[in-house]
């Protein structure tokens, strides 16, 4: 028996792995992925390290995720959900004594206000909330399924308002996710990784809301 004892301790094998509850490793397993998108984006995500920070061995991670791919795939699933709660706390704040046309449009505007913000606030869980390895089509499908809010419902939601508040034509709907997602999108980059990174709070601001303009004018 103490030669087993010997032998476990000289290869390193941490007992703390056997006081994990069932689901205990997974939750373990995906706060360490999401700690390591939130400081380097998707490609930070390795299962292999996320198993060493959790203590056990590689092979103990199999059994919650298959692959690192797995594994980048629930950190995404968090990173959209946590996209989209902000979302939904934006639009929250829209007042309840405006017109039809006035909250529809307050709708559209809080969609992608927090869109930019979570991208400022959180630039590597928004790299890996959008780091999809798929046609336009099944990244648009897995976005919009039936589930939890994600961005792409939320904005699909009030390009709706829009057109049943006489804001935008009917004949003009199809399609409109595209082109408010791609400019907001494009800004968020800009800003987040790209040569708009310096702007102050104050002119990232200004920008923001003339492009949020220019998206409902343009639909």
């Amino acid at each position: 028996m103490s030669t087993i004892k010997t032998m476990n301790s000289k290869e390193g094998i941490s007992p703390a792995r056997g006081t994990y509850r069932h689901g205990d490793l997974r939750r373990t397993l995906l706060e360490a992925g999401i700690e390591m998108a939130r400081h380097g984006g998707p490609d930070a995500v390795v299962l292999r390290e996320a198993t060493r920070q959790a203590g056990v061995v590689p092979n103990a991670a199999y059994r919650h995720f298959a692959s690192q791919q797995a594994l980048l795939e629930a950190v995404r699933a968090h990173a959209l959900s946590a996209a989209a709660a902000m979302m939904e706390a934006e639009l929250a704040n829209i007042g309840g004594s405006l017109s039809a046309a006035s909250s529809a449009s307050e709708s559209l505007r809080a969609v992608g206000r927090a869109y930019l913000r979570f991208a400022h606030a959180e630039p590597g869980l928004f790299r890996t909330a959008f780091a999809v390895q798929a046609s336009t089509a099944e990244a648009a499908a897995a976005m919009s399924a039936d589930g939890a809010p994600n961005p792409f419902r939320l904005l699909s939601a009030a390009l709706d308002r829009l057109v049943a508040a006489g804001k935008l034509p009917a004949a003009r709907r199809a399609g409109a996710e595209y082109l408010a997602w791609s400019a907001v999108h494009g800004l968020a980059l800009l800003v987040s990784d790209g040569p708009l990174h310096s702007m102050t709070a104050a002119e990232r601001q200004a920008i923001e809301e003339r492009l949020l303009d220019m998206v409902e004018k343009g639909l």
